[in-house]
């Protein structure tokens, strides 16, 4: 956009950053309790003295009440794996014996020797392989959950894991970190000084064309993502009203939820700590523009800029805290899908005017997911953006509602009212869904290194997003009806738990349909294309009502407890012409409905809710 209407049209990001910092600059200002030493996870691939692995036998299958049955076959597999020999240094050839059945009903067998983590791996999957098995795992050793040793962790970071507004971030650090995940953040640079920014990070890059936005000397773009500063020392200067700022250090705070250094004794901790942060500098004095956005998206994903070095490290994520007045223009658009076309999941802050996000962008692009915010209570922050465009939520803080520092959210930031060198290095709240955004873009390193780990190919873009949505965890205190946020509140462990559990056999017969849950009375917008699945946990005896309403096209409803409904085996189904469709059951047992909506022969952004 030209400068004029760009004054006039600040980006929200630079606006959100301010929100909630009076009150709540200083976690230095008071030590909290302390926090004992931490409990380090064992590494995914321990096994203990011995191999063992937990084996459940298909019913009626002689192996199934069989000793000597299950250990001939666990033998062969040896055998088909390539171990059944001595090795070539003389050590005995592994053998395979009986250890106990388990209370779930499977059996614990332990392999003798000392296998490599392929060599189990290869063992494992050659049990599994046999027709009478049902599953096999290896049994691994757990222990108790990481705690961060750094100091203000316990009592300012409630939003990893606070069990009303948190993350749940703790279980999912015993699976996953980050590690190997480039999660490129744009935004206004980062102060790569700090003692506690991520300790992977790469040197990124300053994409902004314009030497009154940058406080650069020269309009070219260049190596390097340090953040200027982007106060602004004269009111209107901006656009006609704006106020007189202080820098905001946005970028790093961002960069903090995504990958702070953790674990170190100092400071605070970051979601994905283990990931890789590439700073893309996109935003300085009064935001960015559109222009230096949209090429930033398609270099930070792997896509040629001219007169920028290609991009050696492609992110996985990119992460978007800003936005500006709305709706989603071309060329952002155009960038996006670039990006999502070369595997990039872009995650977009929903904006903070308490309006629908369909009005700004880029929240309401299409192919990314827009983030909403929420309170340590887990309800909506009266600042938050909402609407059909917004996917699912996570914490932003509920600013001095809630007070300090559970009004905020907390990370790394600089004193300095001005200049990279005009004050000290800190820690301070802010609260916006610009602090929302970055728990989910580090939720996907999670999941991604996660597979990457497991030897598991990368989701792709849509993958996260329905798997995110899927795992999401239900609202504590639902938004109002006329203000969706999306699916719940991301859930870390969740998704990584669900990233990595193998895909049922649909032979077994015991495969759950793979559905998108709903909250009691909790409106999902934004729903497109031509068959969807969600899931409802009713209570017996309470009327269910289950409606879509809104967008475009024609949809019709099918309702069945306990199993997929389809359009010839249903318990209910409601097949109006157009969007507008309800099932009322007057007498619902306990359990699982599933809701099955299906375009005639297409829909989009419907929204679709389950009040009881």
């Amino acid at each position: 956009m030209d400068k004029h209407a760009f004054r006039r049209n600040p980006l929200a990001a630079v606006l959100a950053a301010t929100l909630g910092l009076a009150g709540a600059q200083a976690a230095q200002a008071a030590d909290p309790l302390p926090v004992r030493g931490p409990l380090h996870a064992a590494p995914a691939d321990a096994q203990g003295a011995a191999a063992r692995i937990i084996v459940r036998y298909k019913d009626g299958t002689a192996a199934a009440g069989d000793r000597n049955a299950k250990l001939a076959a666990a033998t062969a597999a040896l055998g088909r794996a390539g171990l059944a020999s001595a090795t070539a240094r003389g050590a005995a050839a592994p053998q395979v014996g009986y250890v106990r059945r388990l209370g779930t009903g499977a059996d614990l067998l332990r392999v003798s020797g000392k296998l490599t983590p392929a060599q189990l791996e290869r063992v494992r999957a050659e049990i599994a392989a046999d027709p009478a098995v049902k599953s096999a795992s290896i049994d691994r050793l757990k222990q108790p959950l990481l705690v961060p040793n750094d100091p203000y962790y316990a009592a300012y970071q409630w939003h990893y894991s606070n069990a009303a507004g948190g993350v749940n971030a703790q279980p999912a650090w015993d699976k996953a970190q980050g590690e190997g995940v480039v999660v490129a953040i744009l935004d206004t640079g980062i102060l790569p000084g700090h003692p506690d920014i991520a300790v992977n990070k790469l040197e990124g890059y300053d994409f902004i064309t314009d030497t009154f936005v940058s406080r650069r000397p020269t309009d070219a773009r260049v190596p390097g993502a340090l953040d200027y500063g982007d106060w602004n020392p004269v009111a209107g200067e901006c656009y006609a009203g704006s106020p007189a700022r202080d820098s905001s250090w946005h970028g790093s705070h961002v960069s903090g939820t995504v990958a702070e250094n953790t674990n170190n004794a100092v400071g605070m901790a970051g979601l994905a700590y283990k990931a890789t942060v590439l700073p893309v500098r996109v935003l300085g004095r009064c935001g960015g523009y559109t222009s230096d956005i949209a090429d930033a998206i398609i270099w930070a994903s792997g896509g040629h800029v001219d007169g920028v070095p290609d991009n050696a490290n492609p992110a996985e994520v990119i992460n978007m805290s800003l936005g500006g007045g709305g709706s989603c223009d071309d060329e952002t658009q155009a960038a996006i899908d670039g990006a999502v076309s070369r595997g990039t999941t872009v995650v977009v802050a929903a904006g903070n005017d308490a309006d629908d996000a369909a009005n700004y962008s880029p929240a309401s692009c299409n192919n990314v997911i827009s983030v909403g915010a929420t309170r340590i209570n887990g309800g909506i922050a009266s600042y938050s953006n909402y609407g059909a465009k917004v996917d699912l939520s996570a914490p932003g803080g509920g600013g001095s509602v809630d007070g300090n520092p559970g009004g905020y959210v907390w990370q790394l930031g600089y004193t300095g009212a001005t200049t990279p060198t005009s004050g000290s290095y800190s820690y301070y709240g802010m609260a916006g869904t610009s602090m929302a955004s970055p728990h989910v873009a580090a939720t996907v390193a999670l999941v991604q290194g996660a597979l990457a780990a497991a030897g598991s190919a990368p989701l792709t873009p849509a993958a996260v997003e329905a798997l995110l949505k899927q795992t999401a965890r239900p609202f504590p205190v639902a938004p109002p009806a006329n203000k969706p946020i999306g699916s719940g509140i991301v859930d870390a462990n969740a998704a990584v738990e669900k990233a990595l559990t193998p895909p049922c056999d649909p032979g077994s017969g015991d495969c759950a349909p793979d559905a998108t849950p709903l909250t009691n009375k909790v409106v999902i917008g934004g729903q497109s294309g031509g068959d969807q699945l969600f899931s409802f946990q009713a209570s017996a005896g309470q009327v269910l009502s289950v409606l879509t309403y809104g967008g475009s096209g024609d949809v019709s409803l099918y309702v069945s407890l306990g199993k997929e409904p389809t359009t010839t085996s249903f318990d209910a189904k409601s097949t109006r012409t157009g969007n507008s469709e309800t099932v009322r059951i007057t007498a619902p047992k306990a359990g699982i409905y599933y809701i099955r909506l299906l375009g005639n022969p297409s829909y989009t952004n419907v929204s679709v809710v389950a009040r009881q």
